[in-house]
């Protein structure tokens, strides 16, 4: 499928003046209805300004690619607009949009507005081309400059590989963002074309959300001069072994093309040996809080899957069982609740041996995969050398605890012995992997695991002793702690170390209904609300487009998602992040008093009949949402 297969002139107007944002986006749905895309118009612009509030969809340059999956979306298609004079679409570089393609993909369509985006991406990275489409006189002349890119940069044959140069060199690159859309694809393209310029046979392999692209072969990586690494996510290396390998953010790749490549030519990148070790980025050396961060954050977001399933599977158990509360039979008095509490209870007895396995992986790579799990499973049985002698000695699960330690530990020490087994005579490189890694280091860790567990139980038990002894004002202290810092960053390390105390508060209390998990929960659903409820009724602080994003906050607090509030608190952080602390830190202090307690990590509104209070608990939220928005009021200065 091609561009123009997409785009028809219907869906074209060119040399248009919309008189701002919301009046582009306007036209530009008008057009896709025209063209006879949509079943709702209404619907489909709902989700459009969905994920504009996400982030703006104008990339720079004068160009902006709005885009959504919506149901009600009848088949792909792209509209096109032309705006001379420009619109101020929050650009990142400040500049006005003049060029406009928006993206129109069915709900059921799998990625095709990701392959359609990636595509005007890589073509709008051409300057000359864009200024030919702005000066385009009508839409015949459009398509056709359309379609003649298109084949320039996507022929129907497979292209030859780049011409080397006659020096030989040539330069790899791989290329990421988080999102795997506009980034990945734009610095592949600036640097493939900075190559081209310089005469130098440049290839990149894209890692977008649709999967890898343009994938490097081991004859290409074993020929050339080096690889550029331009992601902001993790990047498999092990294939780069030997070869030079410079890392750099996914920015530098569009703003620096020639300077990465001047480095690789020049041999200035380090070479780089898969011992587990991170090859060296070019911005400088992380600080030592960061990289645990970093560690902290892999173990994490891979334990995060098994607590959230499990913890609502569970949840949906209690709810479906209501008949047998306060029997020792609740959650599997009867079969479907029964298969619901064991399928979560398994899923969540996972939690302390991935959360382990993944830091150590972090740490030492692959090598610290499997200590980390025995060391993260033992953490979590409590076993001990006393237990092994006498197995009528009580024993105390380490619990969430022992299982970061577990996790640094075995990671740290993996990742000395591949160190030390450096040394060691290449005849024997073959056993490190097979014999030596494995075997060590299970013997190490659980030994030391072993060792450590009585005492990371005691302090385990001492802190949820601590957790269900709290009552009064340093209940309220923590739970108002606890909520508020999901507000300081939304999504940062505050945001993070307040979630992650809280799913290890699931596992730590009686019952599996944590209150600091509610109170959690309650910090991270007010600030999009009370953004919300503000724009409603404190008008005069908002701008159009942010008014119109107010249904979208209401829906992403309710389900327990703090990033939606991120634009407002990125365009006006004095104002809004007092005022969503302090609703959030009211929500959790007010949950923590009315006795909530939740037993899911996750799901906002839909969890609600599960928890203990659930009338407290909505209280909570509604209560520190409505301080939240009198606090935006107050604070936020009038806009019209």
């Amino acid at each position: 499928m091609r561009i123009t297969d997409l785009l028809n002139a219907e869906g074209i107007q060119l040399h248009a003046a919309p008189a701002g944002k919301d009046k582009a986006i306007d036209l530009l749905v008008s057009l896709q209805d025209r063209a006879g895309r949509l079943t709702d118009r209404e619907l489909y612009k709902a989700d459009i300004l969905a994920r504009e509030s996400l982030s703006s969809t104008a990339i720079g340059n004068g160009i902006a690619v709005p885009h959504a999956k919506s149901a009600a979306v009848k088949e792909a298609g792209l509209a096109a607009i032309t705006v001379p004079d420009g619109v101020d679409y929050e650009a990142p570089d400040g500049l006005p949009s003049k060029l406009f393609f928006m993206i129109a993909a069915p709900q059921a369509g799998g990625d095709v507005h990701l392959e359609m985006l990636s595509r005007l991406m890589v073509m709008l990275m051409d300057e000359a081309f864009c200024q030919k489409l702005l000066e385009a006189e009508d839409t015949e002349t459009f398509l056709r400059l359309i379609d003649t890119q298109e084949r320039l940069k996507y022929p129907d044959e497979p292209s030859a590989a780049p011409a080397e140069n006659a020096g030989g060199l040539r330069v790899l690159a791989i290329t990421a963002c988080p999102t795997g859309i506009a980034h990945t694809y734009m610095a592949a393209e600036a640097l493939e074309k900075k190559g081209r310029e310089m005469n130098i046979g440049v290839k990149a392999e894209t890692q977008g959300s649709g999967g890898a692209k343009n994938v490097l072969t081991k004859e290409e990586i074993a020929g050339c001069d080096g690889i550029i690494i331009a992601a902001d996510k993790n990047v498999d290396l092990a294939r780069f072994d030997g070869k030079p390998v410079l890392r750099v953010p996914v920015s530098d790749g569009i703003n620096k093309p020639e300077e990465l490549i001047r480095k690789i030519i020049d041999g200035q990148a380090p070479i780089y040996h898969h011992d587990g070790a991170a090859a060296e980025e070019d911005a400088g050396t992380e600080s030592l809080g960061r990289q645990l961060y970093k560690h902290l954050m892999n173990g994490v977001s891979h334990m995060l899957p098994f607590v959230i399933g499990g913890g609502i599977i569970m949840a949906l158990s209690f709810l479906l069982d209501g008949g047998a509360a306060g029997t020792a039979a609740f959650g599997s008095s009867w079969a479907l609740p029964a298969f619901f509490n064991k399928a979560g209870n398994i899923a969540f007895s996972f939690m302390v041996p991935i959360l382990s396995a993944f830091i150590a992986q972090s740490i030492a790579d692959r090598p610290g995969l499997m200590v980390g799990f025995v060391g993260g499973s033992l953490a979590a049985s409590g076993a001990t050398f006393a237990y092994f002698a006498d197995p009528t000695v009580p024993i105390i699960p380490a619990g969430f605890l022992g299982g970061l330690l577990a996790g640094f530990v075995g990671g740290w020490f993996m990742k000395v012995l591949r160190r030390l087994c450096d040394r060691m005579p290449n005849s024997l490189e073959g056993l490190k992997p097979i014999l030596i890694y494995p075997v060590v280091g299970l013997v190490a860790v659980s030994a030391f695991m072993c060792a450590v567990n009585p005492f990371m139980g005691m302090l385990n038990n001492a802190l949820i002793n601590g957790l269900n002894s709290m009552g009064g004002s340093s209940a309220l202290l923590l739970g108002a702690l606890v909520a508020g810092m999901m507000a300081i960053d939304m999504g940062g390390p505050f945001n993070k170390a307040a979630y992650v105390f809280g799913t290890a508060s699931i596992a730590m209390a009686e019952g599996g209904f944590s209150p600091v998990m509610a109170s959690v929960m309650a910090g991270g659903m007010v600030p999009p609300i009370a953004i919300a409820l503000s724009t409603i009724f404190f008008k005069n602080r908002y701008t159009a487009d942010e008014r119109k994003s107010s249904p979208v906050n209401f829906i992403m607090g309710l389900s327990f998602i703090t990033e939606g509030a991120i634009p407002f608190a990125a365009s006006d952080p004095l104002h809004v992040l007092p005022a969503c602390i302090v609703g959030s830190a009211a929500a959790g202090a007010l949950s923590m008093a009315f006795g909530c307690a939740s037993p899911a990590p996750h799901g906002g509104l839909f969890v609600f009949p599960v928890m203990h209070n659930p009338l407290g608990y909505a209280a909570a939220v509604i209560i520190g949402s409505v301080v939240g928005m009198f606090l935006l009021g107050l604070l936020k200065k009038k806009k019209v």
